[in-house]
């Protein structure tokens, strides 16, 4: 019995062993092979954000920082040790090269804007990160990025000499800089120190604070000239060294033009319209209007006309833009309320970033309006403003090109897209002959149905009609009157000759028919830009303006020879 006893353990102890040591292998060779993965994975990590993919957080030790930025101690020691010399030569260089500029944008209320004095201070300032920029540096070049912050005490004082003669002192004071500074080493050669040039720009002006004061006074004691000396000076910078712009350094003699700032396309924005508005009257409504520009110097940006009295206001306006660089620019809309006299006041801002565009592509844009582009801590709402963009870089062909075919008289300014177009240099036509292309052609609109209307009277029936308008040409139509409740049907076609499609706008208005009046139920807006490029467009359109409800219509446009508009 002991021996049976015995034996069964012994059997039962070997099973055991085998299947464990089977394990052992098992995990052993799992481990082997995770282990593979990882050492693969890590010899593929180029970047930090690799890092935190591969090496989750709780896994990390605390001495291990994952930052895009990498410190910068040993660089602002050895700064602050050599910043008198840096001092002086940096102050001669940036006074001969900022003055030009100020001279260039000195308002017209001022004679002219000179230093008297100008050093850096002994406040050297501070590098709080480094970056390198992967996509941007490529194989012919090293594109380093570096965040600065400044709070110095500069000496910087300028004679600002008014249109009567007057020299008024003016000294800057409190300044307060922080930004991102961006150096390209390019080209790669393979002499020392390895790189033909650097570029220098200021990537991102983060904050930028300073105050202006008379010397013996208060600058605010004399009218405007404050804010035109502010605005100056940050268009001086602006336009100086803020990204884009590049000022080119060069290392080894060579020609270094291909670095310089170039343009590489253009922008074309429609502005459509916008709706629901903050309004700013406390009696009446805003009188809204809209700047729009790509670089915020004061001769870029645009501005619509003012809508007076009105938070659904409908501009149908066309603007466009130089792009230098699309990977990093941004189209910026800001809606404003016209104060006349005073200052205007700032209803909300929106941004499209041109990297999000697809070239050569018509693109529709509802943007919601924000108080600030940096800090949204804010979230009222503030209205919506629509857009229409199109984006085309030098040598791709435009959407639009396909409009000016061979089959129709060409105006001169159609002559000069297709010639281009064939050449693949769209950009280099003349601008300025824009004004004097026509596209005419008949637009025939169906419309066909409404759903789901607002109850418009006590039995809960409507009683609807659309009038149908050409903005610009003025036309105007109407459909007969529907008692069919709120799902009517009229199945109407209107046919509207077009003189200039391209800026003409459809406006569909639903209304209430009653026995004494009418009520307007909502509208759709559009432009005839989708008709005009896919020759025939049937969709069901939301009404602005109404708590539900939408509009069915049937669009076909016909092209017509074109004209230059004498």
């Amino acid at each position: 019995m002991g021996f049976i006893s015995g034996m069964i353990m012994g059997i039962t102890l070997g099973i055991s062993l085998i299947f464990a040591f089977a394990r052992f292998q098992s995990y052993r060779s799992k481990r082997r092979s995770d282990l593979a993965v990882a050492v693969a994975a890590f010899a593929r990590m180029k970047t930090m954000e690799d890092s935190r993919r591969i090496i989750p957080p709780e896994s990390c030790p605390p001495w291990v920082v994952f930052t895009r930025r990498q410190k910068l101690n040993w660089l602002n020691t050895h700064l602050q040790k050599i910043w008198p010399y840096v001092n002086q030569a940096t102050s001669e260089l940036i006074k001969s090269n900022v003055e030009p500029i100020l001279e260039q944008y000195t308002p017209k209320i001022l004679s002219s804007i000179t230093f008297s004095k100008f050093t850096l201070g002994t406040v050297a300032p501070q590098f709080t990160g480094v970056a390198i920029v992967e996509e941007e540096s490529g194989a012919d070049g090293v594109t380093m990025e570096l965040e600065m912050q400044w709070d110095g005490n500069p000496t910087i004082a300028f004679d600002v000499k008014t249109r009567v003669g007057v020299v008024i002192p003016v000294k800057v004071k409190d300044i307060g800089f922080t930004g991102v500074f961006r150096l390209i080493f390019k080209p790669l050669v393979d002499v020392f120190p390895s790189f033909g040039a650097v570029c220098y720009s200021l990537r991102e002006k983060k904050h930028l604070d300073f105050t202006l004061k008379v010397s013996g006074g208060d600058i605010s004691t004399l009218p405007g000239v404050s804010d035109a000396i502010e605005e100056t000076i940050r268009d001086a910078i602006e336009d100086s060294i803020t990204w884009p712009v590049r000022k080119i350094i060069p290392i080894i003699p060579g020609d270094y033009s291909f670095l310089e700032l170039k343009p590489v396309g253009i922008l074309e924005v429609k502005l459509v319209q916008a709706k629901d508005l903050a309004n700013k009257d406390l009696i009446g409504k805003s009188d809204p209007f809209a700047a729009l520009f790509v670089r915020p110097l004061r001769d870029r940006v645009q501005t619509s006309k003012t809508i007076n009295n009105e938070l659904n206001p409908v501009w149908n306006e066309n603007f466009e833009f130089t792009v230098e660089d699309a990977s990093t620019q941004h189209l910026t809309v800001r809606i404003f309320d016209d104060e006349g006299i005073q200052a205007d006041q700032l209803i909300g801002c929106a941004q499209v970033s041109l990297k999000d565009l697809q070239p050569g592509k018509v693109q529709t844009f509802w943007l919601k309006l924000v108080k600030n582009l940096e800090v949204q801590r804010d979230t009222k709402y503030r209205g919506e403003v629509h857009l229409e963009l199109l984006y085309c870089p030098f040598g791709v062909k435009s959407i639009f090109t396909d409009l000016y075919g061979d089959s129709f008289g060409l105006t001169t300014f159609e002559k000069a897209i297709k010639s281009a177009s064939d050449q693949t240099q769209v950009g280099d036509v003349n601008k300025s002959q824009k004004k004097y292309v026509i596209v005419r052609g008949v637009l025939s609109v169906t419309v066909i149905s409404a759903e789901d209307l607002p109850d418009m009277d006590l039995l809960g029936k409507t009683n609807a009609y659309v009038e149908l308008m050409l903005k610009k040409a003025d036309q105007k139509r109407r459909t007969r009157v529907a008692t069919s409740g709120l799902n009517p049907a009229w199945n109407q076609t209107f046919d509207f000759v077009v003189e200039d499609a391209l800026h003409e706008m459809l406006i569909l208005e639903v209304w209430d028919q009653d026995l004494i009046g009418k009520d307007k139920i909502g509208r759709v807006t559009m432009t005839l830009t989708r008709v005009l490029l896919e020759k025939e467009v049937q969709d069901s359109f939301a009404l602005d303006g109404a708590k539900c409800g939408k509009l069915n219509v049937h669009l076909r446009w016909t092209p017509q020879h074109r004209y230059r508009d004498p």
